[in-house]
């Protein structure tokens, strides 16, 4: 039983990993998309502490997310465990277990893209992306807690989601 929980811990930490890789370049790829004025990587190679900021954020807040994605998972792959990977039971609890951690994925990155472009329309006087590009760390704060405020908050309905799936 304690080499098969190991595995299992294993598994779920390989899985914690790939999924956790893929969510931050998917993060990072869609906010260079909501910002097509200003490339990222340069401007945080050239030293620019506010780019470094929005992208900090954003990897928080897609991590908070996933986490509780992956608590799912392993609360569906431990289901499976109990009632039996191969049954119908198990195989769907895993299922779910998954669609509920791409799900939780999904709404890290379109929330982070909706709080951003309402946060853009509500201080119609600021052009946010390009004080940032200029290095304005105080809208890169702004920006940045407006981002990991919806994370959070994001998070709590993943975790209803999972305790309603699984």
């Amino acid at each position: 039983m304690l080499l098969t929980n190991v595995i299992v811990g294993l598994i779920q930490l390989i899985i914690s990993i790939i999924f956790a890789v893929l969510a931050l370049y998917i993060g990072f790829a869609v906010l260079s998309k909501i910002n097509k004025n200003m490339d990222e990587e340069k401007e945080i190679a050239r030293g620019n502490v506010a780019v470094g900021i929005i992208v900090a954020a954003v990897f928080v807040a897609i991590a908070l997310v996933v986490q509780s994605g992956v608590s799912g998972l392993s609360v569906g792959i431990n289901k499976a465990i109990n009632i039996g990977v191969l049954s119908v039971d198990g195989l769907l609890a895993i299922g779910t277990a998954f669609i509920q951690l791409i799900l939780g994925i999904v709404l890290a990155v379109g929330a982070i893209y909706l709080a951003l472009y309402v946060l853009t329309k509500l201080t119609k006087g600021v052009d946010e992306f390009a004080e940032i590009k200029k290095g304005n760390v105080a809208v890169a704060l702004m920006m940045g807690g407006v981002i990991i405020a919806v994370a959070v908050i994001i998070q709590s309905g993943v975790i209803g989601i999972t305790a309603a799936l699984i």
